[in-house]
């Protein structure tokens, strides 16, 4: 039986919390090493385990993979999401960079000053309505998932920033009744029905004491 995964990093969302989402949807239970101070973290510096000295780093099948896209590909390929073909694998990949890249302007307001924050949710908004959201909506049009109608990685992260849109402007996805139906229907797919329950790996929203964490660790 093979090892379960090891995941390194803060006790909260962040870059691992796509990787996660995607351990949960393919079925793959994981453990969590939460690095709380600096030491935890230069240790991981020292033994080599940092491959740029970043986290996230996930401990997995006798490797330990650094760069969140990189892991987030490794397991897609292993879990067969990630397209049938080399065509399929691009789309997923455009889709998935401009669904990190909403979710970014969401993300980074949490370490904004106070009088910045609703600025960058408003164009986090904007973006949405405007840029990304309509994409997304266009490509479910004649099919229930993003590419060859089965679902992909790109599914899981759009999944994820629609519901972390939610968190933080609940009148767009309304907007897009596709979108509202994808939402819907992928939620209720069973691996990720239990990732949202209440007592999983999932983590909350951001508070203080993660963003107080982050800053102390990575001194920043």
């Amino acid at each position: 039986m093979c090892e379960k995964p090891i995941l390194h990093y803060f006790n909260g969302r962040g870059r691992m919390e796509p990787i996660r989402w995607l351990l949960a949807a393919a079925g793959v239970e994981f453990e969590e090493k939460f690095v709380d101070t600096r030491e935890q973290y230069e240790k991981l510096l020292e033994d080599g385990s940092l491959l740029f000295q970043q986290l996230p780093m996930v401990e997995m099948d006798g490797m330990k993979i650094s760069q969140t896209k990189a892991i987030l590909q490794y397991i897609a390929s292993k879990y067969n999401m990630y397209g049938k073909n080399l065509k399929e694998r691009v789309v997923i990949d455009m889709y998935v960079d401009g669904a990190f890249d909403l979710m970014a302007l969401i993300l980074s307001h949490f370490f904004m000053p106070e009088s910045e924050k609703g600025k960058q949710l408003e164009l986090a908004k904007k973006r949405a309505v405007n840029r990304y959201f309509p994409v997304f909506e266009k490509a479910l049009k004649d099919q229930d998932f993003l590419v060859g109608n089965q679902l992909s990685w790109a599914d899981v992260v759009l999944l994820e920033t629609i519901l972390m849109m939610e968190e933080v402007h609940d009148d767009i996805v309304p907007i897009f009744p596709r979108l509202q139906d994808f939402k819907e229907r992928t939620s209720e797919i069973s691996t990720i029905k239990k990732f949202l329950q209440p007592g999983s790996q999932k983590k909350p929203m951001a508070d203080a004491e993660y963003i107080a964490t982050v800053r102390e660790v990575l001194q920043f």
